[in-house]
């Protein structure tokens, strides 16, 4: 796949699915835009993914929950590269409380990342990307079976996937295609610091945890020419689990 004289932001691209994602765009030639709100992380995922080489990457400090820090990094991506061709909505959070001790703040917090945060990217990048571009979301088996305690969090990736339909329907005629990718169990901090798996409420089988960059392959493949012909699908990327569950 190549992305030469492409340009790409990719949110949450401080760590895991999202700088997995971040390495395989600027591998194929991209220039990225590395979005994240913890500017440490950010600066050590920017220097990693430049590698030796000095593949031109770029970051924006941003909080996908506001509108206006999501403008900003799409402009960043202009002033420095001068286009904006696809955009990984990957950023995420979960929270891990009972329905009835979900506060107003709770659910408005885990909302604004995970759903109002590609709703705005999406928002920004309709306006801005010209034919040919992709929209890429990372989704989550949450969307379909969940467990307890993530109700935020699973209702946010279900209409992350609905989001999806709506924006490739209305990017169809300005040749901008709108894909998920569903992904299953990631070797990834959230996986492990999940207070359900730490307790045993939800059994993770070590054969069914995928890495950071087999996700990653199948946002990029959705994003490339390759998939020239994929609009408002939902990849399931999960070893299977969804079949099984």
């Amino acid at each position: 796949m190549d992305f030469t004289g492409k340009v790409a932001i990719v949110t949450g691209a401080a760590s895991g699915i999202g700088l997995a994602c971040a390495q395989r765009l600027a591998g194929a030639g991209a220039s990225v835009v590395l979005a994240d709100i913890d500017a440490a992380k950010l600066e050590e995922a920017r220097v990693h993914v430049a590698g030796p080489g000095g593949l031109p990457v770029a970051t924006a400090v941003c909080d996908v929950g506001s509108e206006a820090q999501v403008a900003g990094a799409v402009a960043i991506a202009h002033d420095r590269f001068g286009r904006l061709d696809v955009v990984v909505n990957n950023a995420g959070m979960m929270a891990f409380k009972p329905i009835v001790e979900q506060t107003e703040d709770d659910w408005l917090r885990t909302l604004r990342v995970d759903l109002l945060g590609a709703v705005f990217f999406t928002k920004h990048a309709l306006l801005r990307i010209g034919p040919g571009g992709a929209i890429v979301n990372v989704a989550s088996v949450h969307a379909y079976e969940t467990e307890p305690l993530v109700a935020p969090y699973a209702a946010a990736k279900a209409a992350l996937l609905s989001l999806t339909r709506s924006a490739s329907i209305e990017g169809r005629p300005r040749g901008i295609r709108v894909n998920a990718v569903v992904p299953g169990a990631v070797d990834t901090p959230m996986l492990w610091e999940n207070p359900n798996v730490k307790s045993g409420v939800e059994v993770i089988d070590t054969k069914d945890v995928g890495s950071p960059d087999c996700i990653a392959a199948a946002v990029v493949w959705l994003a490339s020419a390759e998939a020239g012909f994929v609009n408002g699908a939902a990849l399931a990327v999960d070893g299977g689990r969804l079949a099984r569950l």
